[in-house]
């Protein structure tokens, strides 16, 4: 049973720095692109950042390129959100997710073949 388990929520100020941890389990982690996607009251789930598996080379969308940083411990099946300098439009439910791919990576929800539960970041400003 594939299980992605994301943790490190919560509130903070405009400006602060939040770290987004997801443990992977029930995988092969190898082989598998991680990604990050938000979704924010009303509005559709949109994808923040993913890193592949191979030479952990990562991809980011417009919005937080430069802020934000993803990264990925094989070894730990762990992947992490490092979120700085918030901005009030961060505010989300931030999911972790997890797709079989060999190469690139895709900005599409509906690619990704494992999801976590979510966790709740609100920066408030």
């Amino acid at each position: 049973q594939v299980q992605l388990v994301e943790s490190g929520g919560g509130l903070v100020q405009a400006g602060d720095s939040l770290r987004l941890s997801c443990a992977a389990s029930g995988l092969t982690f190898n082989g598998f692109v991680m990604g990050w996607f938000r979704q924010a009251p009303g509005k559709e789930r949109t994808f923040v950042a993913a890193v592949s598996w191979l030479n952990s080379i990562t991809y980011y969308a417009d919005s937080v390129k430069g802020r934000f940083t993803i990264s990925r411990d094989n070894a730990k099946n762990a992947v992490y959100l490092q979120m700085d300098s918030l901005k009030s439009d961060d505010t989300a439910v931030y999911y972790c997710a997890a797709d079989l791919r060999f190469r690139g990576y895709s900005s599409s929800p509906g690619e990704y073949e494992y999801w976590g539960q979510g966790t709740q970041v609100t920066v408030s400003s």
